[in-house]
């Protein structure tokens, strides 16, 4: 013990740095985590959706119109602010969110748990993942 003090007060860098990198690792671990609990594979989405699960496209109107899950309503990514206020009834059912490829889709589900909805998730891989397992999708705007 007495040996790592003396190295510690020797190299006082090192072992600033070493500490610094130890904190960053901690942090983007954590960060990393915290993004994977609020994501669900379109199979995960589809047992949400049979439980009454409220579904959110926030990619542009073209877009939702060119292609969306089946059930979706579209909600412009800038409404997401004002979701809270919008969606009251939503605050305790599942919520998911999502867009093109899962990015936009991840920030909304937080922004959306930050308003107080509980089970607000994002679609991994957004409608590009929900393309690529075959699963429908319905064309037009409602």
């Amino acid at each position: 013990m007495q040996q790592l003090v003396e190295y510690a007060a020797r190299h006082p860098w090192l072992v600033s740095a070493t500490a610094l990198m130890l904190v960053m690792v901690i942090l983007y671990e954590l960060r990393e985590r915290s993004n994977a609990f609020a994501a669900v594979s379109p199979q995960d989405a589809i047992r949400l959706m049979n439980q009454h699960a409220l579904v959110l496209d926030i990619r542009s109107p073209e877009e939702y119109a060119a292609g969306h899950v089946g059930g979706a309503r579209h909600l412009p990514s800038a409404d997401i602010l004002k979701a809270g206020e919008t969606l009251k009834k939503y605050l305790e059912k599942p919520v998911i969110v999502y867009d093109e490829r899962g990015g936009l889709g991840a920030a909304a589900a937080r922004q959306l748990a930050a308003q107080g909805f509980r089970k607000a998730v994002t679609l991994r891989g957004g409608l590009a993942a929900w393309r690529t397992e075959n699963l429908p999708v319905t064309k037009g705007a409602k």
